[in-house]
């Protein structure tokens, strides 16, 4: 049985609101755990949230697995435990007890990009569902000269932004994994919406970070670039132009995806409109596309990436997931999507129910 994982990325930022606008987090912040849940992603990966935003949501997410007993204990029978997902077509015992004392669900990793003292201001958060997915170790880094100094700005960037990375050891519980787990990274980010040069900049901080990794330990680098891919931080991450001297070497999960769904919405920074400017931008693309700019890979006006390294990640499909109620959207951004198909060497063996 082949196994993967999924990654969906997710800009949660307020920004001004009035007061009775239904754009407010109180108001649209159902129609996120409502968009969450739909997806159920391995690993969600939040930028410029608060800690009351990041609270509701891991007060609201539910686990996508429940647990039960496998057989009707005796007074001298051990329990034995297995998880089994709620879709899965796998036999289930005829009898079966729900344990509650088994914890479920998603927990989150990430501090404030002011320190980790800090709970008033944004966040780039790292939600993962534990029921797939051990976390291993993380940290968070500044986009500055001065990474390891909370708060610190360089380069020209009007507020501090940061870059937290997790390492998740990979596990199904309800199965066996053969090799014994998969390890990947994940790195999410959110770079200055003004400064160009510290955008291009903090790429390459970032890129540095994951270049001294192992060469064969996976990565997904995603989060809210805040520039588009045709642009010089965005060519430099994928390899096309350099930085000080170094080329990136990410791939797009976008373009690579055998499938990709909502094509049509070529941005996704919609400040809570949706695709009502689609026409109009999708003629931009044309005549940028006519004037031989663009390539496959950057056919795009994407602000919003999920990028990956490693010849052990497949992207088998890409979403620009445009879901709202009535019009009303869960962020100003549509949130991204992928599923990675990870090696064949990786797969799951279930195991006899007894």
């Amino acid at each position: 049985m082949s196994v993967s994982i999924t990654v969906m990325t997710l800009n949660l930022q307020e920004g001004e609101q009035a007061g009775d606008s239904p754009n407010r987090w109180e108001k649209r912040r159902d129609i996120c755990v409502s968009v969450i849940t739909s997806y159920s992603p391995t690993i969600l990966c939040t930028q410029q949230g608060v800690k009351s935003q990041l609270d509701f949501l891991q007060q609201c997410l539910p686990g996508e697995f429940s647990c039960f007993v496998v057989h009707t204990p005796s007074p001298n029978d051990s329990y034995r435990f297995r998880c089994f997902s709620v879709a899965s077509t796998m036999s289930v015992p005829t009898m079966y007890f729900l344990d509650s004392g088994f914890e479920v669900g998603y927990d989150q990793f990430g501090i404030s990009r002011k320190g980790s003292q800090d709970t008033s201001d944004e966040h780039c958060t790292i939600f993962y569902d534990k029921d797939k997915v051990e976390l291993v170790e993380g940290g968070t880094f500044w986009l500055s000269e001065s990474p390891s100094v909370p708060g610190s700005t360089s380069w020209g960037a009007t507020v501090p932004c940061i870059a937290t990375w997790a390492i998740s050891f990979y596990v199904i519980l309800s199965t066996v994994v053969e090799p014994p787990g998969f390890s990947f990274q994940v790195v999410n980010t959110n770079m200055d919406e003004l400064s160009p040069r510290a955008r291009r900049r903090s790429a390459l901080l970032t890129w540095q970070h994951i270049a001294s990794l192992p060469p064969n330990l996976a990565v997904v680098y995603c989060g809210g670039f805040n520039t588009q891919k045709e642009s010089t931080t965005g060519r430099f991450l994928l390899g096309r132009s350099r930085e000080h001297g170094v080329v990136g070497d990410m791939r797009d999960a976008w373009p690579s995806a055998r499938v990709r769904k909502n094509v049509s919405l070529i941005r996704t920074y919609h400040g809570f409109k949706g695709d009502k400017q689609g026409a109009v931008e999708l003629l931009k693309l044309i005549l940028r596309a006519l004037c031989l700019c663009w390539d496959r890979q950057t056919q795009d006006l994407h602000v919003d990436w999920i990028l990956f390294r490693g010849r052990s990640l497949v992207p088998v499909s890409c979403e620009v997931i445009n879901d709202n109620i009535d019009g009303f959207y869960p962020s100003s951004h549509y949130p991204v999507f992928s599923e990675f198909m990870l090696p064949r060497t990786v797969r799951l063996i279930e195991t006899p129910t007894a």
